[in-house]
């Protein structure tokens, strides 16, 4: 069913024209180690003006909207929570054009699935977009990355950690060099 979804995401927006990435779990899948997930997270290229774009996509396959004010939640949240009526899987679709995220857009990887050329995250993104959630699970996820990939352009998540850890005030860049020392 997710690469149902998968294919129904990439061929929806491709059509009205949306930068996409596919992030979260199905992106981990692609670059770490099997595990259970749920939900599918798109990062788009667009800000809430699109919001009649993406409402339109959702009609068309017949996903739920999940908030009875969607014009008003994506305004407050930058997101628009989706259901697949048939699966009852979550699509959360994240609305972004930060700088971080324009260059994300054009660093993506395309898969092939059924009709659709799908673009996922480049493993450092989604390294960068883990580490500033930073739940277990999250932390696992990039683990499991470092574990599998071991050419990956540190630099550039350095980059961008350091970059969020001056605009967030976070501990991003200490966090991924804790976790990858033991990492070649």
């Amino acid at each position: 069913m997710f690469s149902q979804l998968l294919e129904q995401i990439a061929l929806g927006l491709e059509e009205r024209q949306i930068p996409y990435m596919i992030i979260g779990g199905q992106a981990v899948l692609i670059y770490g180690e099997p595990r259970l997930t749920r939900d599918i997270d798109v990062t788009l290229g667009v800000g809430p003006d699109r919001l009649a774009d993406l409402l339109a996509l959702a009609h068309s396959y017949s996903w739920r909207v999940l908030v009875e004010d969607p014009e008003e939640f994506v305004q407050r949240t930058m997101v628009l929570p989706l259901e697949d009526s048939r699966s009852s899987i979550r699509i959360d679709l994240i609305l972004s054009f930060s700088p971080y995220e324009r260059q994300a857009l054009e660093r993506v990887h395309r898969v092939g699935i059924g009709k659709a050329t799908v673009r996922f995250a480049a493993p450092e993104d989604v390294i960068v977009h883990k580490i500033i959630a930073g739940r277990p699970r999250d932390l696992e996820d990039v683990r499991s990355i470092l574990t599998k990939r071991t050419n990956l352009d540190r630099a550039y998540i350095c980059h961008w950690l350091a970059e969020f850890d001056r605009s967030l005030g976070g501990t991003y860049l200490q966090a991924f060099e804790d976790l990858a020392q033991s990492f070649p």
